[in-house]
C-alpha cells in the first residue's frame, strides 16, 4: 500500500502517486484497516490534516474534512437541475457520501446504490460512520453488492437521476467511460432524466477527461461540464460531466434548492458551470 516511514522523524507517512511526477502525502497517526479484497486494497487510516482518509488501490478517495466539496457537488448538481426527481440511481460510493447528500432532497423516493465491493461499505460504515450518518438506515436507500454494468443491462427501472461515482477507470471499472456504458444508462433514464458522473483533473488526466466528456457526447443531445475544489484530489480542481437528452433543460440553471450543505449552493451551481478558458478549450 501507499504507506511509508520517514526514518528521519520515525513518521509514517499515505501517498497518492497523482502522476509520474506528482505525489500527495498526508502523515499519517494511526492506521485503523488495511485488507485485500477480490477487487481492491482498502486503506483507512487517521491523518492530522485532513481526519480519517479511506484509500482504495493506492488512490484517495475522500477523508472527513474534504469530502463534503466532492459529494455534494455531485449530487446537488443533478438533483436540483432537472424536474422534480424521485427515483435516483448511484453507481460506486460505497462510502455513503454521496448517498447522505441525496436523501437529503425529500422527493427523492427511492435511491439505489450499487457498490461491487461489499467491504467497502462495510469498512466504511465501521471506521467513518460519520460520512453517511444515518443514510444506509433510511429506508428510501437500497443497497446492492453487485457488478453495475450487469445490472443496468438487466434492471426494468427507469432512474430520474444517475450518478457515477466510480473508481479510476481500470480494471473492473475501465467499461465506465465508453459510449457503450452510457448509452446503457440512457435506456434506464427518464425521457428527462440526468446524468452525472466525475470527468478527473484537467491537469493530471487531461485525455481521460476528454474521452469521457466526448463519449458523452455521443449519446446524450445535452451535455455539459462542470468543476469544483476538492483538494486532496489530483491537482485540487476537478471537473464532473453531467448529461441529458432534453434540450429544453439548462443544466447550470437550479430549479430547487438544498439546505443543510457546506459547498453546494444554487449560485455555486451557476457559477460552477463558468469554465476557465483553458477548460473550455480542453473539451471543444
Amino acid at each position: 500500500m501507499a504507506v511509508t516511514r520517514d526514518k528521519r522523524f520515525n513518521e509514517l507517512w499515505l501517498t497518492e502517486n497523482s502522476s509520474d511526477n506528482l505525489r500527495l502525502s498526508l502523515r499519517v497517526s494511526e492506521v485503523l484497516h488495511s485488507e485485500k479484497t477480490k477487487y481492491q486494497d482498502i486503506l483507512i487510516v487517521n491523518t492530522p490534516e485532513y481526519g480519517r482518509t479511506l484509500m482504495l488501490d493506492g488512490a484517495f478517495q475522500l477523508t472527513e474534512r474534504d469530502e463534503f466539496c466532492y459529494s455534494e457537488m455531485m449530487a446537488h448538481v443533478p438533483l436540483c437541475a432537472g424536474s422534480k426527481p424521485e427515483k435516483v440511481l448511484i453507481i460506486g460510493g460505497g462510502d455513503g457520501a454521496i448517498l447522505k447528500q441525496v436523501l437529503k432532497h425529500n422527493c427523492v423516493s427511492k435511491c439505489v446504490l450499487i457498490d461491487i465491493d461489499e467491504r467497502v461499505i462495510e469498512n466504511s460504515k465501521e471506521f467513518m460512520p460519520a460520512i453517511s450518518e444515518n443514510a444506509f438506515k433510511d429506508e428510501r436507500a437500497e443497497i446492492k453488492c453487485m457488478d453495475a454494468l450487469k445490472y443496468i443491462k438487466d434492471t426494468r427501472e427507469k432512474f430520474d437521476v444517475v450518478i457515477v461515482d466510480s473508481t479510476d477507470p481500470v480494471d473492473f471499472a475501465a467499461g465506465l467511460f465508453q459510449a457503450e456504458f452510457y448509452n446503457d444508462l440512457k435506456n434506464i433514464m427518464q425521457p428527462d432524466g440526468i446524468l452525472s458522473e466525475l470527468t478527473e483533473s484537467p491537469f493530471t488526466d487531461t485525455e481521460l477527461m476528454q474521452q469521457a466528456i466526448n463519449q458523452m457526447r455521443q449519446v446524450f443531445n445535452n451535455v455539459r461540464m462542470y468543476w469544483g475544489a476538492v483538494p486532496t484530489y489530483p491537482s485540487g480542481m476537478w471537473t464532473y460531466g453531467i448529461a441529458c437528452n432534453n434540450l429544453n433543460i439548462d443544466l447550470a440553471e437550479p430549479v430547487r434548492s438544498v439546505n443543510n450543505t457546506r459547498y453546494y449552493t444554487n449560485a455555486i451551481h451557476k457559477a460552477a458551470f463558468i469554465l476557465p478558458p483553458f477548460l473550455s478549450d480542453l473539451i471543444k
